[in-house]
C-alpha cells in the first residue's frame, strides 16, 4: 500500500491492489462500528460511494457525520469495520488549518495544485534543449511532454486559477497578496480554491460553506452540481446540499442509510420510512405481549406444550430495536439587563488587524435594543472586528466605546478550547463555580447537550455540541449587548430556529456576524455591510 499527498491539504492516497476491492464502487464501508466513551455513533454500518455520486451527509449534532469524514481519511481509526478505496485513486480532503509557507502569495499557493505540470514542462524544455545541442533523440521525449501538457490542458492553467479565484472572491483580494497577511476566513478559501483546481477523483468536504458568503456558495453550488467526480459533502445548510446533490448519506440510530435523489426528496422518504417502521414495530410489540401473557398463563398448565413452542418462536423472532430518541431539541434562552435606547456603541474611524490593517477607517453606531447584522464577504475581517470590539485585541487606528450601561456577551466561532480532555459538565462547573451539579446539567440539557455527552471529552465532542456548550455559557450570563460571530456554522436546523427564538425574543441590543440571511431576516432591524461602511 502506497500513500502520497497531492498537497499538505489534500488528503490523496494511491491505493496498491487490497483483498476483495470492489471496483464498482470508489469507496466501499463494511462492518463500520465506532463510539465515542458511551456514546455510539454506529453500529455494524455500511455505505459505498460511487463513481459521480454527489452525497450530502446529515444527521443531528453528534451523530458522527465530521467522524465518517475523518474515519474515510484515516484521521480516525474505527472500533471495526472495513474501508477500502479502488485502487489508483486520489482523495482530496479541506483542511482548513493546512500549515502554509509564509512567504508564499495566493498565486504561487494555487499555482502549486499544478505542480506536477509544472516539472514536466521543465523536462520538456530541458529536452528540446538537448536537442538543439545535437541530441536528436531527445526529439520524441520533448513531443510525449508537450502531448502530456496539452492533455492535461496546461495551456489554460491561468485561466482556472483566475475562474476559480474569482468564483470564491480571492480576485477582489488580489492574488499577489501573502497568504500570511490574510484572515482565517479568506486563508481557508485560498485552501478550498486549491483543492477543487487538483480535481482529486474523490472530493471530501466538511461544512465547505462555513466561511463563504451568499454569492461564493452560489458559485461553489453550481461548481459542485456540474463536476463529474465523486464526492461527499456534510452540510448544515440544507438549500445548498438540494442544489448540489443527488443522494443523501443519513446517519441516526447508530447506523448510516443512504437514500437516492435530492435533499428534499430524503425528507420525504425518510417520514414515510420512519411511520412505517413505527407502524411494523407497535404491531410486533404488541404480538410479543400476547405471546408472553399465553405463555405466563398457560406454561404449567394443560397447554403447556403449545406455550414452550411459543417461547421457543419467540426466542427465534428477529425483533425490531426500538428508534432512539436520541434527539434534544434545544431551547436556548438568554437572561437580559435592562438597558436605555440611548447609544451604546460608537465605532470611529477604526482600524483592526494583526501585523496590518485588515479593516479600516470603520465608522458606525448602535443603539440600545437594535437587532443589526454585519455583512460582508467572507475573509474581510468581520471576525477581528468583533474580537477588537470586545478586547481580545487592540486597535490599530481610531476608537470605539460602549456606554456603561452595556454588559456584553460574546459567542466566538472557533471551537477552541483551553484544555478538550475536559468534559462540558466541567467547563460550565468551572466559568460559574457557585451552580450545583444539577443546575449544570439542566442548563446543559436545555442547549440540547445529552447526559452522556456532558460527560464526555469537549474535544470528541462535534462542531455543533460543542458550539450549543458555548452557547450553554452564554446563556448563563445576563447581558445586554450580545456579539456573536457566525454561531449557526455547526448547528442543525432545530438548534438554529431555537436561536433564531431566542435572538427575536431577547429585548437588549445584539450585533452579529452571519452568511445566513434566512437565519436573520424575520428579526434584524439593521444591516450593516462593513465593505461600505
Amino acid at each position: 500500500m502506497y500513500r502520497s499527498f497531492l498537497s499538505f491539504f489534500a488528503y490523496n492516497r494511491i491505493f496498491g491492489n487490497e483483498r476483495n476491492v470492489i471496483h464498482m464502487s470508489l469507496l466501499e464501508i463494511e462492518g463500520l462500528t465506532h463510539s465515542f466513551g458511551e456514546n455510539l455513533l454506529y453500529k455494524n454500518a455500511e455505505l459505498t460511494l460511487n463513481k459521480g455520486e454527489h452525497i450530502g451527509v446529515v444527521g443531528q449534532n453528534g451523530t458522527g457525520k465530521s467522524t465518517l469524514i475523518k474515519i474515510c481519511t484515516e484521521q480516525v481509526v474505527p472500533d471495526a469495520g472495513r474501508i477500502a478505496w479502488q485502487s489508483n485513486i486520489s482523495v482530496g480532503y479541506l483542511d482548513q488549518y493546512a500549515e502554509i509557507e509564509k512567504d508564499m502569495t495566493i498565486q504561487s499557493f494555487l499555482k502549486s495544485a499544478f505542480s506536477r505540470l509544472y516539472q514536466i514542462e521543465r523536462e520538456m524544455a530541458l529536452a528540446y534543449e538537448k536537442a538543439a545541442m545535437g541530441h536528436m533523440e531527445y526529439l520524441d521525449t520533448a513531443a510525449k511532454y508537450q502531448e502530456q501538457l496539452e492533455i492535461n490542458d496546461f495551456y489554460s492553467v491561468d485561466t482556472q486559477i483566475e475562474q476559480v479565484a474569482n468564483g470564491l472572491g480571492l480576485l477582489a483580494i488580489g492574488l499577489d497578496r501573502p497568504i500570511e497577511q490574510m484572515s482565517g476566513g479568506q486563508r481557508a478559501k485560498v485552501i478550498l480554491a486549491k483543492l477543487l483546481l487538483e480535481k482529486p477523483d474523490v472530493l471530501l468536504l466538511d461544512e465547505p460553506t462555513n466561511f463563504l458568503d451568499k454569492e461564493h456558495i452560489s458559485w461553489l453550488s453550481e461548481y459542485l452540481y456540474n463536476l463529474d467526480n465523486a464526492f461527499m459533502v456534510v452540510s448544515h445548510d440544507y438549500a445548498f446540499l438540494e442544489k448540489i446533490t443527488n443522494r443523501i448519506c443519513d446517519i441516526d440510530n447508530d447506523t448510516i442509510t443512504k437514500y437516492y435523489g435530492t435533499y428534499s426528496e430524503f425528507l420525504r422518504k425518510k417520514v414515510l420510512l420512519r411511520e412505517d417502521y413505527v407502524r411494523q414495530y407497535s404491531a410486533q410489540q404488541k404480538e410479543i405481549k400476547k405471546t408472553e401473557e399465553f405463555i405466563r398463563k398457560n406454561i404449567a398448565g394443560r397447554k403447556s406444550k403449545m406455550a414452550r413452542g411459543r417461547r421457543k418462536q419467540l426466542e427465534r423472532m428477529e425483533k425490531m430495536e426500538a428508534l432512539d430518541q436520541k434527539e434534544i431539541i434545544p431551547c436556548f434562552r438568554f437572561p437580559e439587563v435592562p438597558l436605555t435606547n440611548t447609544e451604546h456603541l460608537l465605532v470611529k474611524c477604526l482600524s483592526v488587524g494583526y501585523y496590518y490593517p485588515v479593516l479600516s477607517n470603520i465608522d458606525f453606531s448602535i443603539k440600545g435594543g437594535q437587532k443589526v447584522v454585519m455583512t460582508g464577504f467572507n475573509g474581510i475581517g468581520k471576525s477581528t472586528l468583533l474580537k477588537t470590539l470586545i478586547g481580545q485585541i487592540p486597535p490599530m487606528h481610531g476608537h470605539y466605546k460602549f456606554s456603561t450601561q452595556a454588559i456584553t456577551g460574546y459567542f466566538e466561532q472557533d471551537l477552541i478550547w483551553e484544555d478538550t480532555t475536559m468534559t462540558p459538565v466541567r467547563i460550565v462547573s468551572n466559568s460559574y463555580p457557585d451552580m450545583v451539579m444539577k443546575g449544570v446539567r439542566k442548563a446543559l440539557a436545555q442547549c440540547g447537550i445529552s447526559n452522556k455527552h456532558a460527560m464526555q471529552p469537549i474535544g470528541t465532542l462535534s462542531g455543533g455540541e460543542q458550539a450549543k456548550v458555548k452557547m450553554c455559557l452564554l446563556t448563563l450570563r445576563p447581558s445586554n449587548f450580545l456579539i456573536l460571530d457566525e454561531p449557526t456554522n455547526h448547528l442543525d436546523v432545530q438548534a438554529k430556529n431555537s436561536l433564531k427564538d431566542a435572538l427575536s425574543e431577547f429585548s437588549g441590543t445584539v450585533l452579529l456576524v452571519s452568511h445566513e440571511e434566512d437565519f436573520y431576516k424575520e428579526w434584524a432591524d439593521r444591516v450593516i455591510d462593513i465593505e461600505n461602511s
